[in-house]
């Protein structure tokens, strides 16, 4: 541990809280994202709208506000059926966007692109 670690972010000089902040995004839970952004990995993002994202991120901040490039957005659609018709089978829709801005409260979850590790093991 640091020292100031122990202290109040109140009483951090603005160097200790830059350090601070570093020391967080390639530790802790953001560590994906850098990671990601260091070695231009894909990344697979959860969002809320029950989309996933398969992309590269470019830049990141604390709250998860993303700028993403080579997006796929993939999305399941059930249609509506009739009265007196069968349910309908769910449909798999996906698009590519180029470059994309993802507002971090939208994010569920990131995991390094399965794909990518899954072949270099």
């Amino acid at each position: 541990m640091t020292a100031w670690a122990s202290k109040p972010k109140s009483e951090l000089t603005p160097e200790e809280l830059a350090r601070q902040e570093e020391e967080e995004f390639n530790t802790g839970p953001l560590s994906v994202l850098t990671q990601s952004v260091k070695n231009n990995t894909q990344v697979l993002i959860n969002c809320r709208n029950n989309r996933k994202v398969l992309a590269r991120i470019k830049a990141f901040d604390r709250h998860c506000n993303m700028i993403l490039e080579n997006v796929k957005e993939m999305w399941t659609e059930i249609p509506r059926a009739g009265k007196g018709k069968k349910k309908s089978k769910p449909i798999n829709n996906e698009r590519f966007v180029t470059k994309m801005f993802l507002r971090g409260d939208s994010v569920i979850l990131v995991v390094r692109n399965p794909q990518a590790t899954q072949f270099s093991k």
